[in-house]
């Protein structure tokens, strides 16, 4: 099998602007987690997220004009996505091409994005006619035409990130967008790579995107118990609940025939993933950590590796106590008392849901091409359900070059990638 190698990262969220930034802020022990500042947020538990700090959509974007086609979810994505494009190098290598080998590099290089669905926020702009017309439903009807936006509609789309660097950067591959929640990210990792090996692409674009910090998703949270009082504490004995943050991140696979062909510097390797469902329920986790295991074996089967091959570990870790727990012990079946060193980085950077998996690859990879572990700075005392877990609130050498990375989401989604770090 053909290898497959990322030439192009990029990542934003609350503790940087890209992998490096964010694995600086790690390794500094900082997190990005503060008091809301985007709306009130007094009326819920904790009231913390880690937003990103002087948003603006902008000068991120490159183009003012776009805001009004995107959400603020769509403005990270296309970043991520373009600082990725950038770091591997293709538009200056398009930029060589004549025309017939720019229709045929356009027509083999795809795009897979890894989305929300939409936010709770879309649906903000009728909140007004509502209020004012009560409950006179054929009121609202008519006058809906007369307020809402045009846009709206456009502006709403799962798919925006996806459209938008396609046609940017001439795209014309095998695309998608998926919308699995947390585990998005990941897939589309996943479903780039699968691109790759049966010779759809030669070159991939891979993003995950959101940005679920608004009322209703925090409503919603809160209600349910998911959400921590005063910080995010990844299996410790505090660990209360999650908070949220934002963000996206991309990277760049090819095959390595392509990105030999262009020079192109390899920063990684994509050595396998694997997913799978526990489908018990809308919050339903299982107490055993089986669905997780599971993704954990169709990762290192994919890989053609072991266990004893994984040098560190991202995991989910997002703080909740009945996800900690079943995540040790799926980590425990597979890795038993020779478990790599296991870190997380929620505890900074906040749960950003349908991204948060391809964040963490992204600064895992970073991570793991410095040979340094971030600790999980906040850890004091290791909760009584997760002993027997490798983990520490010091930065520590992984002990190979293998990374795996883990994801988890509502109705019991799993998902599990293997990378190998070149430095």
């Amino acid at each position: 099998m053909s290898r497959i190698v990322i030439t192009g990262t990029g990542a934003i969220c609350g503790a940087g602007t890209d992998p490096a930034s964010i694995v600086d802020t790690l390794l500094a022990g900082r997190s990005a987690l503060a008091p809301i500042a985007s709306f009130n947020a007094e009326p819920f538990r904790g009231g913390l997220a880690a937003e990103v700090p002087d948003y603006n959509g902008g000068k991120l974007l490159g183009d003012r004009k776009l805001l009004k086609l995107v959400r603020r979810s769509d403005v990270f994505g296309i970043y991520a996505g373009t600082q990725a494009i950038e770091q591997a190098g293709l538009p200056a290598w398009q930029a060589t091409l004549t025309e017939a080998e720019a229709a045929q590099y356009a027509d083999q290089t795809g795009c897979y994005v890894g989305s929300g669905g939409g936010t709770a926020e879309v649906n903000y702009d009728f909140f007004p006619l509502m209020a004012e017309t009560k409950d006179d439903l054929n009121g609202f009807g008519r006058e809906l035409p007369n307020m809402v936006n045009p846009m709206w509609l456009l502006k709403s789309l799962p798919n925006n990130v996806l459209c938008h660097i396609s046609i940017r950067h001439q795209l014309k591959g095998p695309n998608g967008c998926i919308t699995n929640h947390t585990s998005s990210g990941i897939l589309s990792v996943i479903e780039s790579a699968w691109a790759l090996r049966e010779g759809d692409a030669q070159r991939v674009v891979a993003v995950g995107h959101d940005a679920p910090i608004e009322p209703q998703t925090l409503l919603y949270l809160d209600r349910v118990g998911l959400i921590g009082k005063d910080s995010l504490r990844p299996f410790d004995q505090r660990h209360d609940g999650c908070l949220l943050g934002e963000g996206a991140a991309s990277f760049v696979l090819e095959t390595e025939a392509s990105a030999q062909a262009r020079g192109a510097t390899v920063l990684g390797e994509y050595l396998g993933g694997g997913d799978a469902s526990e489908g018990e329920g809308l919050f339903c986790i299982r107490s055993d950590g089986d669905g997780l295991s599971r993704a954990i074996a169709l990762a290192l089967a994919d890989a053609q590796l072991k266990p004893a091959d994984v040098g560190m570990i991202v995991a989910h870790g997002n703080g909740t106590q009945e996800s900690d727990a079943s995540e040790a012990a799926a980590l425990l079946r597979v890795f038993g008392a020779e478990m790599p060193p296991v870190t997380g980085f929620k505890w900074s950077v906040g749960h950003l849901f349908s991204s948060a998996g391809l964040l963490d690859a992204a600064v895992g990879l970073e991570a793991c091409r410095r040979k340094v572990v971030p600790g999980i700075a906040n850890l004091e005392t290791l909760a009584e359900s997760c002993a027997g877990l490798n983990v520490s609130k010091q930065t520590r050498v992984p002990s190979s070059d293998v990374v795996l990375v883990l994801c988890r989401g509502f109705a019991g989604t799993n998902a599990a990638l293997l990378l190998r770090a070149i430095a």
